[in-house]
């Protein structure tokens, strides 16, 4: 392969992006930052991330051609998740398009007239997307870094700082900033036209952008405020140039499961559905929510840490340098990074793949224990994992396959009547499923298990087009659940801590 360029750029359409890159990156890396979708988790097998060029030329993967023959796309057309930018490409997305759910069907709206803007306020990475309200078409979409991070990585350590470091003030100013820029920089110069702009997020970022006292979440039982729709005008969010605009930041279902969870429930139906379903979302905290139309439970662990790097050595979350995924390639250990950039650490889905090469290899044993008495593995020359990060990672995979089986038994359900299991956020989009399973984390057979992408900002476009009581019929069948408050909750994570 020719010499790649340190530098190229990528041409978004129809939102005019243009983006300077790394050369040689990975497409699927540079466009899931503006809420575009790969349920099958860069496999090529669904189809969904197709691509038009315009101009210039992707390189592809090995299997990128025999996929796209089985999809009978023309010559132009690109699964984006098998492409890869070596030089100035210009792209059309067909998911800026139409709204449409990982489950392959639309979204079925009824068209408003003028603008809205849609927004997941993540605790790292806050992502909106401004549509079209007529035609439900995605106009623009932008991609930014919470500027909380730098008061703490993880929502409990920006709670330390709102509660005993009287940093609440701080965290509402930082917060209501970033919203304010993203804001601007989606409607431009408009003065009018904008009608709606739905925001969902964990309690956490509710509470700081909603400035309310942090102080309930900084000690058990953990108790958020609740099923409360908050409105906000444009001045208040120093937005004054905007006319006639209704803002709201939507209701958290109790605890730490937030208004992204209950835009997940909207996103994925199970509120519809009568078979029992689960979603679970693996960053954060790791929330997980089972149910059907009649009733729904929700609880959260403490597994998000470890999934998002926190409590990982060389841990870090899925951004540019992070190893995402890890195989053995000719007999030796071999890695991606996201952005094809030299290695600085390692995200969550490259930790699952890691943890289960080392037992397939038998690096390491059923208990977790490094072979030979080592205290690391070395993944490259600088990034490792020690006996600690694998002990962490145990911890969170027991907290999330025990939290299953404790809502499974408040529901008096066995886990073989669950229909189907729907993993949510960016980690999702990545982890290797087979790994995630053979590890013990998704205790489900694979062919049970959908990818779904963003299902908070899904579920907020999904907002712009729908009044309150729709996500009242939720809140009304939903309720929390503090999993440590259950008996029975301790023996089952010890029993899911060592590998099968």
């Amino acid at each position: 392969m020719a010499r790649l360029p340190e530098y190229t750029t990528v041409r978004l359409e129809p939102l005019g992006i243009v983006k300077k890159i790394p050369g040689g990156a990975s497409l699927i890396d540079i466009l899931f930052q503006y809420g575009i979708e790969f349920p099958c988790g860069g496999k090529g097998t669904c189809g969904r991330c197709r691509i038009t060029v315009r101009c210039g030329k992707l390189r592809t993967a090995k299997q990128h051609d025999q996929y796209a023959r089985k999809l009978n796309l023309p010559e132009n057309v690109k699964l984006a998740c098998m492409c890869f930018v070596d030089e100035p490409v210009e792209l059309e997305i067909g998911q800026f398009e139409t709204i449409i759910l990982a489950d392959n069907s639309e979204f079925n709206f009824k068209p408003r007239e003028g603008l809205g803007i849609a927004i997941d306020l993540g605790t790292t990475t806050i992502v909106g997307q401004l549509l079209n309200l007529s035609e439900g078409k995605v106009i623009n979409a932008i991609s930014m870094l919470n500027s909380q991070s730098r008061y703490g990585a993880d929502i409990m350590s920006r709670v330390d700082f709102a509660v005993n470091r009287n940093g609440q003030e701080i965290l509402n100013e930082t917060v209501r900033g970033d919203i304010s820029k993203l804001i601007r920089e989606l409607s431009g110069e408009l003065t009018g036209g904008l009608r709606r702009i739905v925001i969902v997020g964990n309690s956490v970022m509710q509470h700081t952008f909603c400035n309310h006292d942090l102080t309930p979440l900084s000690a058990y039982p953990f108790e958020s405020r609740k099923h409360e729709f908050v409105e906000f005008t444009p001045d208040q969010l120093g937005l004054d140039h905007l006319k006639d605009c209704k803002i709201t930041f939507y209701p958290s279902i109790g605890s730490f499961v937030g208004s992204d969870i209950l835009a997940g429930i909207m996103s994925t139906g199970m509120h519809h559905q009568e078979k029992i379903n689960v979603l679970i979302d693996l960053g954060t905290n790791g929330e997980i929510c089972m149910g059907n139309r009649e009733r729904i439970l929700c609880a959260s662990t403490a597994a998000g840490p470890a999934f998002e790097g926190t409590n990982i050595t060389m841990g870090m979350t899925a951004s540019t340098g992070a190893i995402s995924s890890v195989f053995m390639e000719n007999n030796k250990l071999s890695y991606h990074t996201i952005g094809n950039e030299k290695a600085r650490g390692i995200c969550g889905s490259g930790l699952i793949d890691a943890i289960a090469l080392f037992l397939e290899q038998g690096w390491i044993d059923s208990t977790g224990q490094i072979a030979g008495s080592k205290d690391k593995i070395v993944l490259d020359g600088e990034v490792f994992l020690t006996q600690k990060d694998i002990y962490e990672f145990q911890l969170a995979k027991a907290a999330i396959a025990s939290g299953v089986d404790i809502l499974a038994s408040q529901l008096e359900i066995k886990k073989s009547e669950i229909d189907s299991l729907y993993i949510a956020g960016a980690f999702g989009n990545f982890i290797n499923l087979e790994n995630a399973v053979r590890l013990g984390l998704l205790e489900f057979p694979v062919e049970q298990i959908t990818r779904f992408g963003n299902t908070a900002l899904i579920g907020a476009k999904m907002a712009l087009f729908q009044e309150h009581k729709e996500w009242e019929e939720i809140l009304n069948i939903t309720n929390h659940l503090s999993l440590e408050s259950f008996k029975e909750f301790q023996d089952v994570y010890v029993s899911k801590i060592f590998f099968g």
